[in-house]
């Protein structure tokens, strides 16, 4: 079994879940359970890792398995900049600091691990 990152939704346009593999974002498996999707979708990539490997190419790493460097680089406004700046400072933290925090504390969507 590979170590590729999955997910699974419901969608109520096909009125079952999909699973897909966030590393092969073009793949994906539909199934009446969540675990079934995901079921099918490793199946599908465990074959495309083994087409790929037969034919002499890499395939890619998984998102965890890959090494980051902590550093990312933002552009934004010049309005936004100065608005973090000052709650930065209102705060007695660097930017930085503040701009880390910032991102950490937000829930955009909830993630698998959320619910467990």
């Amino acid at each position: 079994m590979n170590q590729y990152t999955y997910r699974a939704e419901y969608s109520p346009d096909y009125g079952e879940y999909v699973g897909v593999c966030l590393e092969y974002p073009f793949r994906y498996s539909r199934a009446p359970t969540a675990h079934q999707a995901i079921e099918g979708v490793e199946r599908m990539i465990d074959e495309v890792v083994a087409e790929m490997t037969a034919a002499g190419a890499t395939p890619p790493a998984s998102l965890t398995d890959r090494q980051y460097s902590g550093n990312l680089r933002v552009r934004t406004s010049p309005a936004l900049h100065s608005r973090l700046t000052i709650e930065a400072h209102e705060q007695c933290v660097s930017l930085n600091q503040w701009v880390v925090q910032k991102l950490a504390d937000r829930k955009t969507i909830p993630s698998l691990d959320d619910l467990f």
